[in-house]
C-alpha cells in the first residue's frame, strides 16, 4: 500500500477524535447519519442561494412553477452530490485522493489543481459575503468583519471534526429556527406573480439550482471518509444538502415576490421583517461553515500532492490568503470565473459516476500509482464543451471574448443561444454516454477474466 493512501477501515476511536494531520494516518469514522445530516443541513444554508433565486424565478408564471424547478433541480444535484459523498465514505479517502481512482496517481493531479483554485476563491467569496451581511445588518464598517469571519473560519478548519459536531448538535436547530420564522413572515405578504426577470426557461431554472449541490461534489468525501458508513453518507449529504437548497432558494423567491427586491436587496427586504435582524443574524453565523469547509479542502486537497504535509499548516496558510483577499480584491469580478471552473467538475461528476456505480470493475485504486487512464480525459471535456456549447459562462470587460467565442461556435451549430436547455444535464449526459463507450474495452475484458 502507498504510503499516502489511508484506511478504509473504521478505527477505534473516541467521541473527541479530529481529523488526521496528514494522509498517512487513517481517518476515524465518527459521523453518523444524524451528523451527516446536521453538517451538510448547514452547508446548504447560505444567503448566497436567497440571493440567486432571481435566476431561478419563472417570470409571468405562478410561484408553483419556480418551486418545482428549485425541487427538481435539488434533487438531482443532491443526488449527484451524495454519490461523491457514499464513494468518499466506501473508500476512506478525501475526493481529490478519490480521483486517483478515476483518472491515475499524477493525473488526479489536475482536477486537484482546479479544486484548489475554486476553493481558495469560495472561501475568499464567503468571507465577504458575511463581511457584507454583518456589516449591512449593524451598519458598521465591513473590515472588521472580513477579519473576523477569516480567523474564525481559519480556526474551524483547525478542529474540522469538531466543527462539524458543533454544526450538527446545535447551528443546524439556530439556522432552522431562522429560516422558518423568516418563511414566516415572509408568506404573510401577497405573492403576486413576478414578471421582471428571472430565468428563461424550466430547464435553466434547474440549471442554476443543480449547480449549487454539484459544486460541492469536489469536496463532498473530504468530510464523509469519516462517515460510519456508505447509507449514513449518501442519505445525510442528500437529504441535508437538498432540503437546505429547496429552503433557501424558495425562501429567496418568496421575498421576490412580496418585497419586489432584486439582486442583493433579498438581504434587505428580509431585514425589513420584524425581528429580521437578528434572523439574518443567525444565518450569517451559520455561513462561517462555508468558508470553513473551503479552507479545510483546500488544505486537504492540497495533501494530495505531498501526503505528509500537515493540513493545520495548510489551513492556516489558505485561511490568511483568502482573508487577504477579501480585503483587496474584487472577488465579484472573479465569481464568473469560479462558475467556469464549476462547470469543469459537472462532466467529471458524471464520468465518476458511470466508472465508479456502473460500470463493472475490480477494485478502485487509491495510491499514488494507480495508473493513468487517459481516455478519460476524452468524456471529461467533451462534457465542458457541452456545457460551454448549451450556455457559455457569461463574463464581461475582458473576459467578454470567452463568451464571444462559445456565441459564436454557438451561431455555427445553430444551436439558439436563449435555447432553455439545463446545461449541467447536456453535459452530464454527454460524459455519461461517451464514457461508456470508452470504458467498453475496458469492461469486456474484466468480465471475460471474472467468468474464465
Amino acid at each position: 500500500m502507498s504510503e499516502s493512501t489511508t484506511s478504509p477501515a473504521a478505527s477505534p476511536v473516541t467521541a473527541q477524535s479530529e481529523a488526521p494531520l496528514s494522509l498517512t494516518e487513517p481517518p476515524p469514522r465518527t459521523l453518523n447519519l444524524r451528523a451527516c445530516l446536521g453538517l451538510w443541513g448547514n452547508l446548504g444554508v447560505s444567503l448566497l442561494l436567497p440571493v440567486a433565486a432571481m435566476y431561478v424565478v419563472l417570470p409571468g408564471r405562478p410561484l408553483a412553477a419556480t418551486i418545482t424547478a428549485i425541487v427538481v433541480g435539488a434533487v438531482i444535484g443532491s443526488a449527484l452530490l451524495g454519490l461523491g459523498a457514499a464513494a468518499g465514505a466506501r473508500e476512506g479517502v478525501p475526493a481529490m485522493v478519490l480521483m486517483r481512482g478515476l483518472l491515475g496517481g499524477r493525473m488526479s493531479y489536475l482536477p486537484t489543481v482546479f479544486n484548489l483554485v475554486q476553493c481558495v476563491g469560495w472561501a475568499t467569496f464567503e468571507i465577504v459575503v458575511i463581511a457584507e451581511a454583518a456589516s449591512r445588518v449593524l451598519d458598521l464598517p465591513r473590515w472588521p468583519f472580513v477579519l473576523a469571519g477569516g480567523l474564525l473560519a481559519t480556526l474551524m478548519a483547525l478542529r474540522p471534526l469538531a466543527a462539524a459536531r458543533i454544526l450538527a448538535r446545535y447551528a443546524v436547530w439556530a439556522a432552522l429556527a431562522a429560516v422558518v420564522y423568516l418563511f414566516v413572515e415572509v408568506v404573510r405578504h401577497p405573492l403576486p406573480e413576478i414578471n421582471d426577470y428571472g430565468a428563461v426557461s424550466f430547464w435553466a431554472a434547474v440549471d442554476i439550482v443543480i449547480a449549487l449541490p454539484v459544486s460541492w461534489f469536489p469536496l463532498a468525501a473530504d468530510y464523509t471518509r469519516h462517515a460510519r458508513d456508505g447509507r449514513s453518507a449518501l442519505l445525510g449529504t442528500s437529504i441535508g444538502y437538498g432540503a437546505a437548497t429547496v429552503a433557501m432558494f424558495t425562501l429567496g423567491a418568496l421575498a421576490l415576490a412580496a418585497y419586489g427586491a432584486a439582486g442583493l436587496d433579498v438581504v434587505d427586504a428580509l431585514l425589513a421583517v420584524p425581528f429580521g435582524i437578528v434572523a439574518v443574524l443567525v444565518l450569517v453565523v451559520v455561513e462561517l461553515d462555508e468558508a470553513f469547509a473551503n479552507i479545510y479542502s483546500t488544505a486537504v486537497s492540497a495533501q494530495n500532492f505531498a501526503a505528509r504535509l500537515d493540513r493545520r499548516l495548510l489551513a492556516g496558510l489558505v485561511g490568511v490568503t483568502a482573508t487577504v483577499l477579501a480585503l483587496t480584491f474584487d472577488i465579484a469580478a472573479y465569481e464568473p470565473f469560479l462558475f467556469l471552473i464549476g462547470a469543469v467538475f459537472v462532466p467529471l461528476v458524471g464520468v465518476f459516476a458511470v466508472v465508479y456505480f456502473v460500470l463493472p470493475r475490480a477494485g478502485w485504486d487509491v495510491t499514488t500509482h494507480a495508473p493513468a487512464r487517459p481516455a478519460l480525459l476524452l468524456p471529461w471535456i467533451a462534457g465542458f464543451v457541452a456545457y460551454q456549447l448549451t450556455l457559455p459562462t457569461f463574463f464581461a470587460g475582458t473576459g467578454a471574448g470567452w463568451t464571444a467565442w462559445w456565441t459564436a461556435r454557438q451561431e455555427d451549430l445553430g444551436i439558439d443561444p436563449a435555447n432553455g436547455w439545463s446545461a449541467s444535464l447536456v453535459s452530464l449526459a454527454v460524459a455519461a454516454v461517451l464514457t461508456v463507450a470508452v470504458e467498453l474495452p475496458r469492461t469486456r475484458n474484466y468480465r471475460r477474466r471474472v467468468h474464465s
